[in-house]
């Protein structure tokens, strides 16, 4: 369409073009962030009212800062790659500046802030309970989980991510440009880089671990889980001893534009690191096959607690809530969110050499 009305402005007057190439200029640049988003615009519009969760539907929030799931997703190239790390490659890789190429582009606040306890406490940890069962906490802590881990050197945790894209600032400016999307098709960037550290730090536990890099957010962020699904079963069939599934993620919190986006850090060992966010679905009437959610929600409350006492302030709340996003596929599956769009690269990575140590202590007395 644009190309038709260049055809028809190149008979116009000097002025006329001119004015038209200038509207086009700016249309295009405006149009780089909803092409990016892959057709996501109006999810996002809809943060500032409600809860955006990660299959993309809206819930409206009881409370305004409750944590908003990020559902950007555009067109990344399908692979598929199996890891157990590759620190020493990714020391090597030269980093982006994101304060580079942004040129006449408006900046917008990151607000740094550490999420504390909120709704249901217990312990040292709290939960955020969006359903109608009331959780016994101290009883679910005590009962077995859903799974025994093995003495075997063969993999026992999968690490996969259904929004590979879902990247990460590379400097702690204290802002971000109005055109940051937060996506990288690059694994050097984005949450895949995560995902690695927890399995270099599980497999230096002697817990064996594999980490699928698939882009299951291709060709589009709709029909993600149901990739992720068949990446996550073709695992457990070649891998049948695979007791654990962490499907990790990074959120994105706030109103956007002069309101700003929240990063949420907390401090480990004198170091900055990302918060993380532990999910654990619910399925009262088996409408997604879910019968096994009890025992998914103990194993997420013994990450909570274990998290908690090795690093306080690691985490934000746990988030309980009537879904599935392929925790139905074996007892031993969470999803969890790193961050948010706005932490750096760096915290994310950290917080995942932190998060591995955290299962491993948890694994290691299943």
């Amino acid at each position: 369409m644009q190309t038709q009305k260049r055809k028809k402005l190149v008979n116009g007057t000097a002025v006329v073009l001119s004015l038209a190439i200038a509207v086009l200029s700016a249309v295009c640049v405006g149009a780089r962030l909803p092409s990016a988003l892959g057709g996501e615009t109006t999810r996002l519009q809809l943060m500032a009212a409600g809860l955006t969760m990660p299959d993309g539907t809206v819930k409206q929030q009881e409370n305004p800062t409750a944590p908003v799931v990020s559902t950007i997703a555009d067109a990344d190239q399908a692979r598929k790659t199996e890891s157990t790390g590759n620190s020493e490659k990714e020391e090597t890789v030269p980093r982006k500046k994101d304060s580079d190429g942004h040129e006449g582009e408006r900046t917008f606040p990151v607000i740094e802030s550490q999420y504390g306890a909120s709704g249901v406490e217990y312990d040292n940890f709290s939960i955020r309970n969006t359903t109608d069962y009331v959780i016994n906490v101290g009883q679910q802590l005590q009962l077995p989980l859903g799974f025994e881990m093995e003495n075997t050197a063969k993999p026992q945790v999968l690490v996969v991510h259904t929004h590979t894209g879902e990247a990460y600032m590379q400097e702690d400016l204290g802002y971000y440009y109005e055109n940051y999307n937060g996506r990288d098709t690059d694994d050097n960037y984005n949450v895949t880089r995560v995902g690695a550290a927890i399995v270099d730090t599980l497999n230096a536990h002697g817990i064996g671990a594999l980490h699928s890099t698939t882009h299951h957010d291709d060709p589009s962020y709709n029909g993600s889980y149901d990739r992720s699904a068949e990446t996550i079963y073709s695992y457990l069939e070649e891998y049948p001893t695979i007791k654990v599934v962490i499907d990790l993620h990074r959120d994105a919190i706030g109103y956007g534009g002069e309101s700003g986006k929240i990063k949420p850090t907390f401090v480990a060992n004198g170091k900055k690191a990302a918060q993380i966010m532990i999910m654990s679905g619910y399925d009262p009437t088996g409408a997604y096959g879910f019968s096994h959610w009890e025992y998914n929600l103990r194993f997420a409350l013994r990450l909570q607690q274990t998290a908690e006492t090795l690093y306080p302030g690691m985490t934000r709340p746990l988030y309980f809530g009537d879904f599935a996003y392929n925790m139905s596929i074996n007892t031993g599956s969470l999803l969890i969110e790193v961050g948010t769009d706005v932490n750096t690269l760096d915290e994310a990575v950290y917080s995942g050499e932190l998060l591995g140590e955290v299962l491993a202590q948890v694994l290691k007395s299943a």
